[in-house]
């Protein structure tokens, strides 16, 4: 029986990617001034960077804005100017500085989950920036424990499970990313619930799970979440 469930954060409970988008577009119109964006792939060389410097720097916007001051060097041939690399340090306080926006109906939706099950937070990134969005969020009373873990992979979600002292099929995971939040608890033997946000980084992209698994479900909004979770709890208990 599933007996546990965990949700995600950025993008999950609170609106994130947009502003790492924004920045990305105006670290591109920045670059655009010293190389003809036709004949760059300016979009390819940051996501390589920050794939790169993943191992070093870890998620989050810091790490983003050390990977956009690199790739600007590279590819405008350290052309760019001081003032401009200002800028772009400029983009990045600014995504750590974006206000928390809970998705429509996200709250109710934990509260009826919560009813049913223990939460727990699960999420990753830089631990100022995680620590500052949850506290700011108002959720965090609905979780029994919050993890941010430098990598949402089968060993990360493992040693979790191992510290709640359940099996992997006993808990199930609400999240946007399938290649984070779903595909290492599925290859557990856990469930999912995957709610797509409507902008994904093409990090996230890389997955080899079916949406069609068997331990998944595909929700289009927060109102569907709890449904979901009896749906696949029902499953469980059944299987």
């Amino acid at each position: 029986m599933i007996t546990m469930i965990g949700f995600d954060a950025d993008d999950t409970l609170w609106h994130s990617e947009g502003y790492y988008q924004a920045a990305s577009a105006a670290f591109v119109d920045i670059v655009g001034r010293y190389v003809d964006l036709a004949d760059r792939r300016v979009h390819e060389d940051m996501l390589t960077t920050e794939r790169r410097n993943l191992a070093l720097f870890g998620y989050g916007a810091k790490g983003m804005t050390l990977s956009m001051v690199e790739t600007a060097i590279a590819v405008t041939d350290a052309r760019i100017s001081a003032a401009d690399i200002h800028r772009l340090v400029e983009l990045g306080k600014g995504v750590l500085q974006h206000p928390v926006e809970l998705l429509s109906g996200i709250r109710a939706a934990v509260e009826a989950v919560a009813r049913d099950f223990p939460l727990v937070l699960i999420t990753k990134g830089d631990l100022f920036h995680q620590e500052k969005k949850v506290e700011q969020s108002g959720l965090s009373d609905l979780f029994r424990r919050i993890e941010i873990v430098s990598e949402k992979d089968e060993r990360t979600y493992r040693r979790l499970l191992e510290e709640f002292a359940i099996a992997p099929a006993q808990f199930l995971m609400v999240g946007n990313s399938l290649r984070s939040d779903i595909e290492p608890v599925v290859r557990l033997g856990g469930w999912g619930v995957h709610m797509p946000y409507h902008v994904t980084w093409g990090h996230e992209l890389d997955h080899g799970l079916d949406p069609g698994h068997a331990h998944v479900a595909t929700v289009e909004s927060p109102a569907g979440i709890a449904a979901a979770i009896a749906a696949l709890a029902a499953t469980a208990r059944d299987s």
